[in-house]
């Protein structure tokens, strides 16, 4: 025999970003303690809306199985006397497991006797186990807490009611003043309050009073509506993944409606549209058939169709209040020149312990050039970068960023071209902000690339010197994800940048431009090399590199990103190679004793000093060897060298009591090392 459960949360409206997260918490719960409870269940079904969490399970068992098991006791010397009878400790322990002495048997345990009994645990029947249940409702956590009323208790929203039942059977329990019943609410305003005969009912008899409490039914009504909507009109209605899922939550009966705005408002950038659409208002935009942008707008009621013209004007009013703002930053703000947008950024703060922003944009433009430098860019790019870098930050102070902050780079970028500045130095305007999410799009040209890159590699540098490091989990000025955007970077355009020569850099920048560093003289150096390096770790799990094969990898701070990602994925390349295992450890015998040698770089080697044949063998092996080439052809090198390797382990000894030949041969196996030093440390791969 088996039962149909269902248990629903029934909250004030949840924050919409919150509703998805929160049911699928719900259900790993349920699962969990279902688990420990030992109930077994079929299917666990989620619903949820912007006022319930739920969740239906169907096929639960009748009752928990029961248990014989067998429960251990003291040693039988403990157990039992001399005479025979039992002890005190016996008698305990039996007393204990609700037994008599009688119950006992004895089992022998590595070498020595135990008392032994066999219980029998009767399983408890699911009726009698889910109002505890309870726990399951109370241990919920999310993002934000509070409190109502007089309690204490903390949770999403005001919990208004609990159905819980079995089948027919109302699961009894109370959380703070609400008690579990049959009843649960429709739709705020065309609904009313209905008694579930059965858990079975659900979410069936929710329709019928305007809730369709099936998250994935209700996208799909969405899409479905937005499609019809779209073919009617001809239009490409751009439905992006994440705001349908946002939209999808903010209702519980979903009614697709078009409205429009006036088309003088066209006249301003698309991005300022979109995001007062998208980002502001929850509304889809709309193309024509070309990829040009519409004056219309798509959005969604939690309701039906009554009254809908209603609905549609007075969104129509919202959005055209917002335009209206956008239009007037739009004309005002290009009344000033870039010039004087710049010298209002004297007085913006990037942070009171650091300095102000135009502070910050005179040492991004020192890094600029540096990097430019190494990079090797056109006399014509180089002034481009240079412009750039003097301007990148002046769109902050405008009014259209100051009322849509999102729109940080992008406004840069328009006003940049309206006032007559090249298009690589608008595009690298908005491309230093880039990427502004984890696996977020990538700079497209090398300028703009470059200034992200000194922009990012500022803000890491500045943070630390100033003391503010991350620390677990708490990174406020998001130094993990700009140290993953420069690593990113350099990947994408394969430049030969490191993580020391990056921070050297700083350093040399803050020797030569004093006042520039005056609160941020470069300090906790390690600990930022350090981050910087575990976030090369980060994008190599990504890649789905083995553990060991990372850690050899980015043990060379002077090693560039893409030296250290190649090398990765040559080593994983070769790892189930047959000659994989002999060749790594004959480079590890080299690096250990290097290790311990303590030698001027570069010491050479004297010929002379050789006692026999492999030593000279090696020697010509490591000069024919070459440092050129990619790092697959460097592989390949150190595996043609494993026999000369094992050869000379094999007749010579290093560590040498004569200090000439113990000099010479460390000073050879270091000659060796450097070849292969582009791999790490080869010593941390495991081949046992």
């Amino acid at each position: 025999m088996t039962h149909t459960m269902l248990l629903e949360i029934g909250l004030e409206e949840i924050p919409a970003h919150v509703v998805t997260p929160s049911v699928q918490q719900l259900a790993q719960r349920v699962k969990e303690f279902f688990k420990a409870q030992r109930l077994d269940f079929g299917q666990l079904q989620v619903y949820s809306t912007p006022r319930r969490l739920a969740v239906k399970v169907l096929d639960l068992a009748d009752k928990q199985p029961d248990i014989e098991e067998e429960v251990k006791g003291p040693a039988k010397k403990i157990a039992q006397q001399a005479d025979g009878s039992w002890s005190k400790a016996a008698v305990g322990f039996t007393r204990g497991q609700k037994m008599t002495p009688d119950d006992i048997y004895f089992k022998e345990l590595k070498g020595t006797e135990y008392v032994y009994v066999k219980k029998f645990i009767a399983g408890k029947t699911a009726a009698a186990i889910l109002p505890e249940l309870k726990s399951v409702v109370a241990a919920m956590n999310f993002p934000t807490m509070m409190r109502w009323g007089s309690n204490d208790f903390k949770y999403i929203r005001p919990i208004r009611w609990i159905t819980a039942l079995l089948d027919q059977q109302v699961i009894d329990f109370k959380l703070l003043n609400v008690t579990t019943g049959r009843q649960t609410q429709g739709h705020r305003f065309l609904g009313h309050a209905i008694e579930l005969a059965a858990a079975s009912d659900y979410p069936q008899a929710l329709e019928t009073v305007y809730v369709i409490a099936d998250a994935a039914k209700r996208k799909e009504l969405i899409k479905q509506q937005i499609a019809q909507l779209a073919q009617q009109h001809q239009w490409d209605i751009v439905v992006e993944p994440d705001l349908l899922e946002e939209v999808n939550n903010l209702v519980e009966y979903p009614t697709v409606f078009a409205g429009s705005f006036a088309d003088k408002y066209l006249a301003i950038p698309d991005e300022v549209l979109i995001t007062s659409m998208r980002d502001h208002q929850r509304f889809f935009y709309v193309h024509d058939q070309q990829g040009k942008l519409l004056p219309y707008f798509v959005s969604v009621r939690n309701g039906n169709q009554k009254s809908l013209n209603n609905v549609i004007a007075g969104n129509e009013k919202v959005l055209t209040a917002r335009l209206e703002d956008a239009a007037f930053f739009y004309q005002e703000d290009q009344k000033l020149s870039i010039a004087q947008y710049v010298a209002k950024l004297d007085h913006v703060m990037f942070h009171d312990k650091i300095g102000t922003m135009a502070e910050k944009m005179q040492r991004v433009g020192y890094l600029s050039h540096a990097l430019a430098g190494e990079i090797g860019l056109s006399a014509t790019e180089q002034k481009d970068l240079s412009r750039a870098a003097a301007i990148y930050k002046f769109d902050l102070v405008t009014g259209m960023v100051g009322e849509f902050a999102e729109l940080q780079g992008v406004m840069g970028e328009k006003y940049a071209l309206l006032q007559g500045e090249t298009p690589a130095v608008a595009t690298a305007i908005r491309e230093h902000y880039l990427p502004t999410e984890a696996g977020g799009k990538l700079p497209a040209t090398k300028v703009g690339a470059i200034l992200a890159i000194a922009d990012k590699l500022d803000s890491i540098t500045d943070f630390f010197a100033a003391d503010m490091l991350p620390s677990g989990s708490n990174d406020p000025y998001a130094l993990r994800r700009q140290a993953a955007g420069i690593i990113r970077i350099c990947l994408a355009f394969d430049w030969p940048l490191a993580i020391k020569p990056l921070l050297e850099l700083v350093a040399k920048t803050a020797q030569q431009q004093p006042a520039l560093y005056q609160k941020i003289q470069p300090a906790h150096v390690n600990e930022a090399a350090e981050f910087m390096m575990d976030r090369m770790r980060k994008q190599l799990e990504t890649q789905q590199n083995a553990f060991d094969i990372i850690n050899a990898v980015t043990a060379q701070p002077l090693n560039s990103f893409t030296t250290i990602a190649q090398a990765a994925e040559i080593l994983e390349t070769h790892r189930h190679d047959a000659d994989f295992k002999q060749t790594i450890e004959a480079a590890g015998r080299v690096l250990r004793l290097t290790r311990k040698a303590d030698l001027p770089d570069k010491q050479p080697v004297q010929p002379d000093l050789f006692e026999n044949p492999t030593e000279t063998q090696l020697n010509q092996a490591v000069t024919a060897a070459k440092t050129t080439g990619t790092l697959e052809d460097l592989y390949q090198q150190l595996r043609n060298l494993r026999a000369p390797i094992e050869a000379y382990f094999d007749k010579t000894m290093v560590m040498s009591p004569d200090q000439k030949l113990q000099q010479n041969r460390l000073a050879q196996l270091q000659q060796l090392a450097g070849l292969f030093q582009s791999f790490g440390d080869l010593t941390a791969i495991n081949v046992k």
